[in-house]
């Protein structure tokens, strides 16, 4: 089975292979909050959680007007784009990934910005329940 997979969709494919080369596991498409959803949300072998937004395009990254409200979700916060986007428009004070639908490069590491306990520890409770919820929904699509 091929999917016919959308260039976001691509790039977070790639990111998500790279992630588990760090030992990090990977949703896509997570909602931390009401109102917002991630591309990639990365959780590592020590708790940590990375936020990465990929961007197809120019257009797509300037309407993105959301970003700023994943930084109280992770520890880092990462932008996924291909070769051929101008990364200048990306903030400097952002992690960077270079990704295609095969794999991605951590070119520049987000500055860390620690998340407060009881916000780690409700934001993995969620990542784990939301992945059962999808495993389950994959064994049994009639629920």
């Amino acid at each position: 089975m091929t999917l016919d997979l959308q260039p976001g969709q691509k790039l977070a494919r790639g990111v998500s292979r790279h992630l588990l080369a760090h030992g990090f596991v990977s949703v896509e498409e997570f909602v931390p909050t009401r109102g917002l959803r991630v591309d990639v949300m990365g959780l590592g072998p020590k708790g940590e959680l990375w936020v990465i937004e990929c961007k197809s395009s120019r257009a797509d990254y300037l309407t993105d007007s959301k970003w700023q409200g994943y930084l109280d979700w992770c520890d880092r916060f990462f932008w996924a784009v291909d070769t051929d986007f101008p990364t200048d428009l990306l903030p400097e004070e952002t992690g960077l990934i270079i990704a295609d639908a095969y794999d991605a490069e951590i070119i520049r590491m987000a500055p860390e910005d620690k998340l407060a306990p009881a916000r780690r520890k409700k934001m993995i409770q969620k990542f784990a329940t939301d992945t059962a919820r999808r495993l389950q929904a994959l064994r049994d699509p009639r629920i």
